[in-house]
């Protein structure tokens, strides 16, 4: 994972990245998830993009980015959204679709996790080798503070209920991941009065024995339900991140990207 802008701080400068916006349905809602699909946004924001692609929408900006950029600018080609890749079948059409085209290209998805043990063999048969999973806690009693609902298999679960199911599928899903030989980072969310203080490092722990290699804290940034809370500190966030560290590696230059963004070495931010 050297070679993964999101997963090894060396490499992200150095390694490019685009995300395909073909993913809008998602089957959880956290409280702070804000999705948002407007052609006049201009920042970055996790769940955000300018419009949703077609398949075949997607698969032609890989083929004119793979035709046109210059052989000193590798990248990854992801999914990160708006919603949650697993759940999207356009996400397994367009990244098969492209693996057959440009197998050499490293292919990853950004998911909750909730579907990850049941879409596995569909994650590796189109050539997904990276999986970045959203864990923000490791206690359902503190998960159903974090997360509306969770809709699975024709069922919608809330509260502790919800939370409790989340976790079981992700902690799962991730054993099964790692066995199978996929590079696992985890994005945790910190969010103040709520998953802070020992709550982060228990997390490390769960997340470390399940098998994921990295972890990626990032700040709360406010919106949807949680639209008044108020994000963490320099200092928080600093405080946990060496916490966690000493349990397992942290990322630390995570951009929380739109889910469309295309980013080229040297060439700079394209949306």
């Amino acid at each position: 994972m050297t070679q993964h802008p999101c997963f090894n701080d060396e490499a992200h400068d150095r390694v490019g990245r685009i995300h395909l916006p073909i993913a809008p349905r998602c089957n959880i809602q956290c409280n702070f998830c804000e999705r948002n699909i407007c052609a006049a946004i201009e920042i970055q924001h996790p769940s955000w993009t300018t419009k949703v692609l077609s398949v075949a929408e997607a698969v032609n900006l890989v083929r004119s980015i793979m035709r046109s950029r210059l052989p000193a600018y590798p990248f990854v080609v992801g999914i990160a959204g708006p919603g949650d890749p697993l759940v999207n079948g356009q996400t397994f059409e367009a990244l098969g679709l492209i693996h057959k085209e440009y197998p050499h290209l490293l292919k990853c998805v950004s998911t909750n996790g909730l579907l990850l043990e049941d879409k596995l063999s569909d994650i590796v048969n189109v050539g997904i080798r990276a999986l970045t999973v959203t864990i923000n806690t490791s206690d359902s009693q503190i998960g159903k503070n974090i997360y509306s609902w969770v809709s699975y298999d024709g069922t919608v679960y809330h509260g502790e209920d919800a939370a409790s199911l989340l976790l079981a599928k992700q902690f799962r899903g991730i054993r099964k991941a790692a066995d199978a030989g996929l590079a696992i980072k985890i994005n945790t969310v910190l969010i103040p009065g709520v998953n802070d203080g020992l709550m982060m490092p228990k997390l490390a722990v769960r997340i470390k024995e399940a098998g994921a290699k990295i972890m990626n804290i990032m700040p709360l940034i406010p919106s949807g339900k949680m639209k008044n809370w108020t994000s963490p500190s320099c200092d928080e966030l600093r405080e946990v991140r060496q916490e966690c560290r000493k349990i397992i590696p942290q990322f630390h230059r995570c951009e929380q990207c739109r889910a469309d963004v295309v980013y080229l070495p040297q060439m700079g931010w394209i949306t």
